[in-house]
Order: structure tokens, then sequence, then C-alpha cells
């Protein structure tokens, strides 16, 4: 039985579905503004995974994750670059995909974007109003009022006579409290704006991913999902927006990712050890970043490292050396490597166990490649499928051992032409020259394999 972690509830418990075999998912997505950095693409990974693999074991996903397309920092930097923010966003959203699909990570079925429901967004507001949730304040700004709603802190166990004591005191006196926040904001001239009925301005972040969910999914649905920066007070405001306005429960499970590290410290510009995707893509292959993400179970923090990476390569060759040269078969394995892959990633998504049932796996498929039964084929097969339900594994072995022509190194059709020099030295019994050939490949980190076949070749981690 699928068991889930509940940030709400601080444990895990079988998942019970809002509908038989359905799971209604909203994850919160990216502010496009910038390129996407390491920390968004272990929500991405982690999100990727939890929908293939639910979808495998045949559930029927319906995957939202939206998408911020306002807010001070796009308008920022917008301003910065002299450009409209629609086009900022639009590049940045691009540039998003293009990672996203570099990392195998699947489109969801929805992804909104917060500007094409600013009518769901000012209803929403309106109705929190109606309510006595919110309240319009003499600059312009519409308000929650966050101390009328007694649920208030239940997902982060913040209380709020605590929070109050601990709030800063702000110059602008607008607020009736605080603690309250806006879901409104009058726009300043020249500003990106929308007609309301408290003025021309633009929605709050927090009341985006209210209506946004609720358009897409409904009033209640099943797993709402973020980063590790999103409890408080972002999904902590959500639900007091959508439970006032909805009267009823907003989400039956929260899940969150753990965060990224950078040599143990919080990652950070100013610290100078911060990496887009971009950045790590260009040195590392993207199935290598990927395994390195998921490999990792999704709740706890990953330290990101110039070894980890190294490490993360290792233990994907191992995959891959053993799958290249295998034919695969249609045939079924008779063994249990299905059912403990399936409980382990059961018990709340657990990777780390199920890649531990994986190389289990491979130790078997190697026995039985040297030993050369029938047995290799359906192993390899059972590999590549179990692979397939986290998104590894999808890469031609040879292609991926090869790895891709970088400047400055050996070009494939180099390598091939020195193999064929060691070939012919050998066969004129010139076994100097042949080693010299095969040490010259090994300084470059070109590692040779002989076999009946002949002489096959991978680039070292």
């Amino acid at each position: 039985m699928l068991q889930i972690y509940n940030t709400l509830s601080k444990e895990k418990a079988p998942y019970v579905p809002l509908e038989e075999g359905k799971v209604k998912m909203y994850v919160c997505g990216i502010t496009v503004y910038d390129l996407c950095h390491i920390g968004h693409a272990r929500v991405m990974v982690a999100f990727d995974v939890i929908t293939r693999y639910l979808r495998s074991q045949g559930w029927d996903v319906e995957y939202v994750r939206n998408i911020t397309d306002v807010d001070d920092k796009i308008i920022k930097r917008a301003a910065e670059n002299g450009e409209e923010p629609s086009e900022l966003t639009q590049r940045m959203i691009e540039a998003m995909h293009e990672d996203e699909a570099r990392l195998s990570v699947l489109r969801p079925d929805q992804e909104p974007r917060a500007t094409a429901h600013i009518d769901d967004i000012i209803e929403l507001v309106a109705t929190l109003i109606e309510k006595g949730y919110a309240y319009p304040a003499a600059n312009g700004d519409v308000y929650y009022r966050v101390e009328k709603f007694e649920g208030y802190g239940k997902l982060t166990n913040k209380n709020v006579d605590e929070l109050r004591s601990g709030a800063r005191v702000e110059v602008e006196t607008s607020k009736e409290s605080p603690l309250d926040f806006v879901l409104w904001k009058s726009a300043k001239e020249g500003e990106v704006s929308w007609e309301s009925p408290w003025g021309n301005g633009r929605p709050g972040w927090h009341i985006e991913c209210s209506a946004m969910s609720k358009c897409c999914l409904g009033n209640t649905f099943d797993i709402h999902g973020g980063g590790p920066d999103l409890p408080f007070p972002h999904h902590e405001n959500e639900i007091a927006q959508s439970e006032a306005a909805n009267g009823c429960t907003y989400v039956n499970t929260w899940m969150h990712a753990g965060p990224v590290r950078v040599n143990s410290e919080k990652m950070s510009k100013s610290l100078g050890n911060f990496f887009t995707i971009r950045d790590v893509l260009e040195k590392y292959n993207a199935e290598v970043v990927r395994f390195f993400l998921a490999r990792v179970h999704y709740r706890t923090y990953i330290d990101y490292s110039e070894d980890s990476l190294k490490e993360a390569r290792v233990m994907l060759e191992r995959f891959y050396q053993a799958l290249r040269g295998v034919e695969l078969s249609e045939g079924v394995a008779d063994n249990d490597f299905d059912a403990r892959f399936i409980e382990a990633m059961d018990d709340d998504f657990n990777t780390p166990k199920a890649v531990s049932v994986l190389f289990e796996l491979v130790n078997e498929l190697n026995k039985a490649s040297r030993e050369g039964t029938e047995e290799a084929g359906k192993l390899a097969s059972q590999l590549k499928r179990l692979g397939a339900t986290i998104g590894l594994f999808e890469q031609d072995p040879d292609a991926f051992l090869k790895g891709e022509d970088k400047e400055g190194e050996l070009n494939s059709e180099q390598i091939e032409a020195l193999i064929v020099q060691r070939a012919e030295a050998k066969k004129a019994k010139d076994f100097a020259e042949s080693d010299r050939i095969r040490d010259e490949l090994a300084a470059q980190g070109i590692i040779l394999k002989d076999s009946r076949e002949g002489t096959s070749w991978f680039r070292e981690a």
C-alpha cells in the first residue's frame, strides 16, 4: 500500500484518494525572472519521479505546476533589462522548458500562468472581503486578516501569538495587524497592472496559487507539493486563503522536497556557490545530474559538490556497463526485484532503497552475462523497465559511456582511429606501440575494453 509523509500531520499514512484510482497534485512552480538553478532542478526531478512512478503503478495522475509570471522581482529585472515583463518571462519560460527536457522532466498536464488567471484571483479576493477575511486598505492594497483564520500556522506549527510578538513593526500603517499579508497590490506608475474593484493593481504572490489550484483541480485536492522554503509563509497563507474562501479542507497531503546545499553550505549568490541548471549541464551528462538528484530521498537535503557528481557518474556507469552489449528479452525473470522495488517506492517514494534494489539486480545481470545464460536478456529488460519508472537508463549504453565530444578533448573519430592503430600494432606484434596507445588514451580518461568482438571504449568519470 502506498504511504506518503504528510508535512501537515508530520507522519506517514496510507494514501487515500478523493476519487478512486486518481491523484490530483499541484506543485508550486518557478517565478520566471531568471534561469533555473540546481535547487529548482531538485524540486522538478523529485516530483517528476513521483509522477512517473505513480503512473507506472496505474494511478491516473493530474499533475499541475504553475508559473508565477508577475511579481516584484520580474518587474525589477525587466526594468533593469529595458524590456517588457512579458518579454522577460517568455524567455525564461522557454529556457526552463529546455532545461527540463534535458533532465528528462516531463511537462505537467497543466501549467497555468498567474497572468492568465487575473479574473479568478479578483473573484477569490472579493469572496474573502465579503466573508470578512480580507479588507481594502487606505493605500489601495487589499490585505488578509491572519488572526481571523483560526487554523493559521497548522502546517508549520506556528503560534499566532508568537508570530505577533515577533513581527516586525512596519512603517506602513495601512495594515490592521503586522501579520496581515497582501492579496492585491495597488499599481505604481508605469507598472504592469489590471483593473479591479479596488483600483488598478496586480495579485500578491500567495493568492495566485490558491486561485490557480482551485481553477485546475477544485476546492479540495489530493497532494500539494513544493520546495523547502515554501511551507511558511507561502503554503500557510494558501491554506488560510483557500479554506476561508471555500469553507472546506484545501489539501489532504502536503509534500516538500529537501534543500540543496553546496559543499554543506546554503546555496547563495553572495557566497559564490550558486549554480544554474545550465552551469551544471555544461560539465555533466544530464542523466548523471538527474540520477544525482533522484537517488537521494526527496525529503532529505542534497549536498552538491564535484565529488558527489563524480560519484553519481561512476554509479550510473555501472548500470550502463551492465546493459552494454546485452540483447533485451521479452521474457520475465523469475525473481523478487520488482516486488522489492515497488515496496521501496510505496514507502514514501524511498528512492535510495529502490536504487539499492537496482544495484542488486545489476549484480545478477553481470553474473548472467559472464555465464552467457539467456537470463541476461530478461534481467537487462527488467532493469530498463524499473529504471524507466523513475526516468533512468533511457540512453543507448554506448552513447552514454562514450559521452559527448568536448572542445580540448579527443573526439570520437580520433579515439576510433587510435583504436584501429592499436589493433594494427597488436597484429604486427608491436606490443610496445599497442601499450603506448592504450596508455595515451588512459591518460585522457579513455578506457579500453577488449573482447572477442573487438575493442570498445568509454570515458572515465
